[in-house]
């Protein structure tokens, strides 16, 4: 029976690079893991993928601070790295079936990403305006336009009636549109 020189000096050798140790551990290994997946897979390009991604993580945990504390058993190692890749690749392929490359990309208009930051722009040139205004304007805007208040709350806040609220209400919003203009904060 052929045996395999599986020990730590083995290991070390694969974790020092050796070349002819890293010929001997891919060509041993590339054997076995086809074998190994040639009846679970009907794609030798997927089997060899699979083949290299097990390389690959196998022989950077070999060269990581990690190591095996059972040498010999590297290749019981080896083939779970490798059904592992197998199970990830698999549950990739079917968890989204690949795109057709004639399809065409469709917007997502149900979610606007511009639109919280335009909102808190807009916010904040309101708020620089108002500051601008006179104690009464900025109180009578906050109540009808932020605040939502009730229009009879308001005039009796003002001791005004409703008719005179809206002339109130009018002039503060002309004094509003004219403290925008001289701000230069309107976009063009």
């Amino acid at each position: 029976m052929n045996q395999t020189p599986f020990d730590s000096a083995y290991l070390s050798r694969l974790r020092d690079g050796d070349p002819e140790t890293e010929r001997h551990f891919v060509s041993h290994f590339s054997s076995v893991i086809r074998l190994s997946l040639r009846y679970r897979l009907r794609s030798w390009e997927l089997i060899d993928d699979i083949r290299q991604e097990t390389f690959l993580r196998v022989l950077n945990f070999l060269r990581s601070d990690r190591s095996l504390d059972h040498p010999e058993r590297l290749g019981a190692y080896v083939h779970s790295v490798c059904i592992n890749v197998m199970m990830e690749l698999l549950r990739a392929s079917t968890r989204h079936p690949p795109i057709p490359e004639e399809a065409v990309d469709v917007v997502d208009k149900r979610v606007n990403l511009e639109k919280g930051v335009i909102t808190r722009e807009r916010k904040e040139l309101v708020r620089t305006v108002l500051a601008e205004l006179g104690e009464k304007d900025q109180t009578i805007l906050r109540a009808v336009f932020l605040e939502e208040a009730d229009k009879e709350d308001i005039c009796e806040r003002f001791q005004v009636d409703r008719d005179y609220l809206r002339v109130l209400v009018h002039r503060a919003k002309g004094r509003f549109r004219e403290a925008f203009d001289r701000s230069g904060l309107a976009r063009p």
